[in-house]
């Protein structure tokens, strides 16, 4: 053991370096990991956020006005309370869209379910009416602070002085009122039914169900008008962020399987660059158990401490990274298993490295005991025809490099190693052209909705005085309306009544509805239908079936002609013309209008000056894109590239140390035949532009695909259906693809140049 310790301490003060770089690798793959550990907990779970942060309520209990909620402070198991507050019902109005909200009364933030402002300032005695809004309300009323609401019937307006994230039920137009928060004296100025509200943070989230039943109990069952809990706040959070869930935990699998190749291609490296010092040891009476005991304790304790290193600097600086990284570490700090995985990352990392080192030691306890003389050749082995050929090829009448076709020739010397290096390398750069297609995809459900079925931009609903034709000539009036498609949109059951689904009669035969197909093709004749892929899958149909719905106690059968790209309503939708349903129905009318802006046109602007053009009779609302709950995607990708560059990053290095250690032996032979220093360094870059070329082409090829296959499988799996997928341009795959191979030659560099000016007299050892 004395010798093996002596040795160890003296191969790590002979190549400082080597060690230093390993554990440095180390710390960054685990620092990678714990990155995407904390950008997955933050973008996937933005409730669990909210309600860490704000503190927030396990049950929220609405009563009457006279009902003595402050009793329920005292019951068992209820650690703290929130309130009771004053509550008002109302009706606020914005931009020609309009939205019934509570109005909950108080005057400082509460210390248990606070508000966390995303935007201007909290309420202020100063200004008795400014309301601070919740965001989902925020964003379905196009409302920002400085805005005004109006109360329509009562003349009263509202300003709205900040929007805050709330872990509470979010705001769902016709099934559930938006917050809004505002002064007391406001809260008791509006019409409307009143009522408090009292929540309750409980000792153990999972007796919720039991605390319920209690506050009932002791407050009577009248006297309780509405609960909502943290479990059903939460159910219906993470169901919005499915699709961003499961893209982070593809990318969190793919970013430990990199890591790990980038670990064990790095001791590889070192190994094989250590074969002469290990005969030596074999020589000189050492047994293979001992070297592979050395290098098992010199590689374990390298990632020991670079686990350590990379823990502690993740957990005490991660937080102040600017931009997205940064609060996605600070939010995960605070969030539920955190510790968990802080510990389990690292271990994991830890053992890994340690089965991986033991192969390549394994393999290292095999090396015969008498060092084999290695001639010298050319780099990378004997040349081939083809490389022989190539260095008397001349093009525009100028004769290849030398330095170019050997730095080709020595990128690929040994084939299986070759392609293994390769594949490490393209195995980050895959991940990010994935990353790239998710980042495009979005922008085509931005830039481009009505390729995904989103052609209308807003939706109008009038009352029964407007009928259909005082309805069309208001908004003939607009100039700025492109189209006006006439629908209805009702409830119906499928066969077997399991399930309820939308049926909408959008447009006319005449005058078609613009639906988005990604097979089939639009409904034309009578009977003839589109239908989302939710529906499809909900009654296991296809494509040229017939299926039969029920309206109330109507029977409605329809030929499914084509499959519509349907982002509402999980897909459950089938669609057919307004003349369609008709045909069963001659009473019909129209009950709503999908309008197709102009391009250029403010959706905004159109549905103030529609409001304004209705007095009332009419309610505009923007037409909901799934883009906006992917909005925090984008920062979260970034992150992610450069995590996967990071790791890429450190295969990169591990392949150039290994080509210039491999390379050394070279050096004679390429310096008898004339080669000055520069060409040698071309070499090197050359050999490790190749490497990198390589890996981005394979990267590229396997990524474009692997990226719409599955987004439009999580497509297909979310009732939208397959065809939502979007490939990076060709100017950005170019890009990057520049960038990486520019990149990891420059790397390079300097490397290739302090082995090239490198003496003859230093090479007589490595060349033996």
């Amino acid at each position: 053991m004395r010798a093996t310790l002596r040795w160890a301490h003296s191969d790590l003060r002979t190549h400082r370096g080597e060690a230093l770089f390993i554990v440095l690798a180390t710390a960054g793959i685990v620092a990678s990991l714990l990155l995407a550990a904390a950008l997955f907990g933050y973008a996937t779970n933005p409730w669990q956020r909210v309600f860490s942060q704000s503190h927030g309520a396990h049950v929220w209990i609405h009563t009457g006005p006279s009902a003595d909620a402050a009793r329920l402070a005292r019951l068992d198991g209820v650690g703290s309370v929130a309130g009771p507050y004053p509550t008002a019902s109302a009706t606020v109005a914005s931009r020609g869209t309009r939205a019934s909200v509570e109005l909950r009364g108080t005057v400082e933030p509460p210390a248990m379910g606070r508000p966390l402002l995303t935007s201007g300032h909290w309420l202020d005695s100063a200004a008795p009416d400014g309301v601070v809004l919740e965001s989902s309300l925020a964003r379905a009323l196009w409302a920002t602070p400085g805005d005004t609401l109006t109360l329509p019937g009562t003349g009263r307006t509202l300003t709205v002085r900040g929007v805050a994230d709330s872990a509470e039920p979010h705001y769902r137009p016709g099934e559930r009122s938006g917050l809004v928060w505002a002064l007391p004296t406001a809260v008791h100025r509006t019409a409307g039914s009143g009522g408090q509200v009292i929540g309750l943070r409980l000792d153990d989230p999972g007796d919720t169900d039991y605390a319920i039943q209690r506050a009932v109990t002791v407050l009577g069952a009248g006297a309780v008008t509405q609960v909502a809990d943290w479990k059903q706040a939460r159910a219906e959070a993470q169901g919005d962020n499915r699709l961003l869930g499961q893209v982070l935990g593809l990318f969190g699998v793919g970013a430990l399987v990199a890591a790990a190749l980038a670990v064990h291609g790095a001791i590889g490296t070192r190994i094989r660059g250590h074969l002469r010092d290990i005969s030596v040891l074999k020589a000189i009476g050492f047994t293979p158990g001992q070297v592979v005991r050395i290098y098992l304790l010199q590689h374990v304790a390298f990632a020991l401490l670079g686990a350590v290193v990379a823990a502690s600097l993740t957990q005490a600086l991660g937080s102040r990274v600017p931009g997205r990284l940064g609060d996605a570490v600070g939010v995960w700090q605070g969030l539920p298993g955190h510790t968990a995985v802080l510990f389990a990352v690292p271990v994991t990392a830890v053992l890994f490295i340690g089965a991986t080192t033991g192969l390549a030691a394994w393999r290292a306890g095999r090396v015969t005991p008498v060092p084999v003389l290695r001639a010298a050749a050319p780099p990378g082995g004997r040349l081939s025809g083809v490389a022989r050929r190539a260095l008397g090829v001349r093009a525009f009448g100028l004769r290849l490099s030398p330095a170019l076709v050997l730095g080709w020739h020595k990128a690929f010397p040994r084939r299986p190693r070759s392609l293994a290096t390769v594949a490490r390398l393209a195995l980050p750069l895959l991940l990010i052209v994935v990353a790239l297609s998710a980042w495009t995809t979005i922008d085509r459900f931005q830039s481009r909705p009505e390729q995904v079925g989103l052609a209308a931009a807003l939706t109008v609903r009038t009352d029964e005085s407007l009928d259909d034709a005082a309805a069309r000539k208001l908004l003939a009036r607009d100039p700025r309306i492109a189209a006006v498609h006439p629908g209805v949109e009702v409830a119906a059951l499928v066969p077997g009544q399991t399930g309820t689904i939308a049926l909408r009669g959008l447009g006319t035969h005449a005058d078609p509805y613009p639906f988005s197909l990604a097979e089939g093709r639009a409904a034309s004749g009578p009977d003839e239908a589109v239908a989302g892929q939710g529906l499809l899958d909900l009654v296991d149909v296809r494509v040229g079936d017939w299926v039969r719905v029920t309206v109330g106690e109507r029977p409605q059968i329809l030929h499914i002609v084509g499959r519509s790209l349907e982002p509402e309503n999980g897909g459950r939708v089938i669609s057919t013309s307004l003349d369609t349903l008709r045909e069963n129905d001659p009473d019909l009318r129209p009950t709503l209008y999908q309008l197709q802006l102009r391009p250029g046109a403010d959706p905004h602007r159109v549905a103030t000056g529609l409001t304004a053009a209705g007095h009332g009779h009419v309610d505009v609302h923007a037409v909901t894109n799934p883009a906006d709950g992917l909005s925090p995607l984008r920062g979260v990708v970034v992150g992610l590239i450069a995590v996967l560059a990071l790791i890429g990053l450190i295969e990169l290095l591990t392949a150039i140390g290994g080509t210039v250690r491999e390379g050394e032996r070279d050096l004679l032979a390429l310096k008898a035949i004339g080669l000055s220093p520069r060409q040698i360094t071309a070499i090197t870059m050359t050999s490790t532009g190749c490497t990198a070329l390589a890996a981005v082409l394979v990267g590229t090829v396997l990524g474009v695909p692997l990226g719409h296959w599955l987004i439009d499988s999580q497509g297909r799996s979310s009732g939208i259906g397959a065809g939502i997928a979007q490939a990076p341009s060709v100017a950005l795959l170019l890009l990057f693809a520049a960038a990486a191979v520019l990149g990891a030659t420059a790397l390079a560099a300097l490397p290739a140049a302090r082995a090239g000016r490198r003496r003859l007299a230093d090479n007589l050892s490595a060349a033996a």
